[in-house]
């Protein structure tokens, strides 16, 4: 197994039976057919046609697109429509960071809308190598029940910062201080455009490293974790090439980490596939030509 593997993993959505949701003459989503199907009993909301989804042309501004989509997503959960929601707003933005409207989180990837994420490597340096914190996911979690993670690793809501959602997740996920928290330094930024379930992921996951002692063990206080452990990075390592064992968007978290690190070897055949894998480019701009 190799990371080339884990990476294409992440990256491995095809357009066909998805249709551009257009906004201002920008794609800020890609919708299944079937959902958009279904999206088309909502008028008061949403115009349809055979190329296109957009908003109704009479919800104007941000605040009455929230207000309608507020309200459309409540009829979605009474109908049975959409299962359940995550009570987390998250901000569906243009091409120059505007933000057009608020939805819940559990609607993002139905709409392939961009979603935004901050993952922090906890490592401590041993004599014999650098071990890594990580952690494993609650059984009873909805997504990715019982499978490794990243020591902190959460989404971007709306309305907060990176450093303000840093600090909260840092002490969500691992019970660290704020003035500890604030010490992860921003190393990268990864894109990769995944197919699940529910539809296209075009993600940006904001990567941190944090250089702890060997004192420091990280405590989850949001039942998100059932564990952690500090682990030598060749068995990380090899962890990550097997596949199967992380939650997947880890394993390009990671493998960005031992690039960094110098643990990749740049003659490799697959270092630069592995660079540029990292960094994708999203499907919206192939839309509006």
């Amino acid at each position: 197994m190799s990371y080339i593997e884990r990476i294409n993993e992440c990256n491995n959505f095809a357009s066909e039976g998805f249709i551009p949701f257009m906004l201002e003459n920008q794609c800020i989503g890609l919708v299944r057919r079937t959902f958009a199907d279904m999206l088309s009993n909502y008028p008061r909301a949403f115009q349809l046609s055979d190329e296109l989804i957009t908003l109704d042309s009479s919800i104007e501004t941000v605040e009455q697109r929230n207000k309608v989509i507020a309200e459309t997503v409540q009829e979605m959960i009474e109908r049975g429509e959409v299962a359940y929601v995550l009570d987390e707003p998250y901000p569906v933005k243009g091409h120059n960071n505007e933000v057009f409207f608020v939805i819940d989180r559990a609607l993002v990837p139905f709409m392939g809308f961009r979603s935004y994420g901050q993952h922090i490597n906890g490592f401590v340096r041993k004599a014999d190598s650098i071990h890594l914190w990580i952690g494993t996911r609650a059984r009873d979690r909805r997504i990715f029940p019982g499978l490794l993670d990243n020591m902190v690793a959460g989404g971007l809501p709306h309305g907060l910062s990176l450093q303000q959602n840093l600090v909260k997740e840092c002490h969500e996920e691992a019970g660290m201080r704020e003035e500890l928290a604030l010490q992860a330094r921003p190393v990268s930024a990864i894109t990769y455009n995944a197919i699940s379930e529910k539809g296209y992921k075009p993600d940006t996951l904001y990567c941190y490293d944090i250089e702890l002692s060997e004192e420091f063990t990280p405590v989850n206080t949001d039942g998100e974790v059932e564990k952690f452990e500090l682990l030598p990075v060749a068995e990380v390592m090899n962890k990550v090439r097997q596949g199967g064992l992380f939650k997947p968007n880890c394993n390009l978290v990671l493998i960005d980490f031992f690039a960094r690190h110098g643990l990749l070897d740049a003659q490799d055949s697959e270092f630069l596939e592995i660079q540029q894998g990292l960094h994708v480019p999203f499907w919206y701009s192939r839309f509006e030509q």
